[in-house]
């Protein structure tokens, strides 16, 4: 693996052409070398990848340059643009305000959207049973831990710890840990300050599998910030792009430090996306 920070120094500028950009000069010629490709697939992460991450999920949106860039990457020939989430569809929909044309992956895989007649999610009767046995488990778990509280999907539910204090979100997370990670059918995936389960099997990995095989795509740009994103980053193959924000440790070839870089990132492989169809 090889990781390029953000950098500090003037990189290159914006489509004023006055705008120092914070990119790295390596991370600009990878967005060069991607944007030509035939049929482009620019996948995004969206909670604290486009959009800062907030206390309350509900409150969450896109940064503007973000999703400026993102809709019109979306109306480019030959450039087909998703949303790939650990939120449910509806969710999704209601924060990102995606444009109507972009494809959308949510429930980390679970929920899939291509466009109008999409089939909706249907979970057969045991999967029905083990789910609300799961949140049950879950209930008992956030009523005796102050600050933590549950979010339903359609295959799961999520316990978020984001307003607990440390101590108690890891208790939380380790007394679920201790009564489901051994259940037949139940999958859990942790995330930041959160712990996903799930009563269908399903990741971002096979998410972006599955966009590269439906659209044709000759490469693709991912990024993310959580540990669930790794199974995105991880399903990459050479000529791709793939860019982590944060600290973490990732399988990424490049890195940023935080959302406002993804406004760059954005605007960058636009720019180039243009001149490529253009040449």
């Amino acid at each position: 693996m090889t990781s390029e920070a953000a950098g500090a120094g003037e990189a290159g500028t914006n489509n004023s052409g006055m705008t120092p950009l914070s990119l790295s000069p390596e991370l600009l010629e990878a967005v060069h070398r991607v944007a030509g490709t035939e049929h482009l697939l620019v996948a995004m992460d969206f909670d604290g990848t486009m959009a800062p991450l907030v206390d309350h999920a509900a409150d969450s949106r896109a940064l503007p340059r973000s999703a400026t860039a993102f809709a019109s990457l979306a109306e480019l020939p030959q450039t087909t643009t998703a949303l790939i989430s650990g939120r449910a569809l509806a969710s999704l929909r209601a924060v990102a305000l995606p444009p109507e044309n972009t494809l959308l992956i949510g429930s980390h895989g679970a929920e899939v959207w291509m466009g109008p007649g999409s089939s909706q999610l249907v979970l057969d009767d045991a999967q029905r049973v083990m789910l609300a046995s799961v949140r049950e488990v879950l209930e008992e778990i956030a009523g005796e831990a102050p600050g933590t509280l549950l979010e339903d999907k359609p295959a799961g539910v999520v316990l978020h710890t984001r307003l607990a204090a440390d101590d108690v979100a890891e208790d939380a997370v380790a007394a679920a840990r201790a009564v489901l990670q051994d259940r037949p059918g139940v999958f859990l995936k942790t995330g930041n300050r959160v712990l996903e389960t799930s009563v269908v099997h399903a990741s971002k990995g096979e998410g972006v599998a599955f966009l590269r095989q439906a659209t044709g795509a000759t490469a693709m740009v991912f990024a993310g910030d959580d540990t669930t994103d790794e199974d995105a980053l991880g399903r990459l193959v050479p000529g791709d792009l793939g860019v982590k924000v944060g600290l973490d440790f990732t399988q990424a070839q490049f890195r940023v430090e935080s959302p406002v870089h993804i406004c760059e990132l954005l605007e960058a492989l636009l720019r180039e996306r243009k001149r490529a169809l253009r040449s």
